[in-house]
């Protein structure tokens, strides 16, 4: 049984745009999950004034994928976060590392850049004590 050439491929676009999409949602899935990403939203939920700013309630928006600044290895994790609220939107950067492949994720810096060009810093990480955190 064979299918007109116009049937296959438009059988054949379907399969590959659905596929692409499947994809690209495991990845954003992937991401979300991702115990920096989790910490950098705590730590932006525990800011009152980055709150204040952005406007209640808080939407976390999915990675822009093809954006530069979205790096992860093994030992490092850069990301360029879109959030908005009902005042204003902006990005929540987060850098974040790691001593060995399996061990925990440490937050290292999370800043909240408006579209205004203000920045709100979240979380910087004290050198001077593993567990103090520096909210500065």
């Amino acid at each position: 049984m064979s299918m007109p050439l116009g049937k296959l491929v438009l059988f054949t676009s379907v399969m590959a745009g659905g596929s692409c999409t499947l994809v690209y949602y495991l990845i954003q899935k992937a991401f979300s999950r991702a115990s920096y990403y989790q910490l950098a939203l705590e730590q932006l939920r525990s800011r009152p004034e980055a709150l204040e700013a952005l406007g209640s309630p808080l939407n976390v928006h999915y990675l822009h994928l093809t954006d530069k600044y979205n790096f992860v290895d093994i030992a490092d994790a850069q990301l360029k976060i879109p959030v908005s609220g009902s005042k204003s939107e902006g990005h929540l950067y987060v850098s974040s590392s790691r001593d060995a492949p399996f061990k925990r994720w440490h937050l290292q810096e999370v800043v909240l850049e408006l579209k205004d060009g203000q920045q709100i810093p979240v979380f910087k990480f004290s050198g001077e004590n593993a567990a103090e955190v520096k909210k500065d």
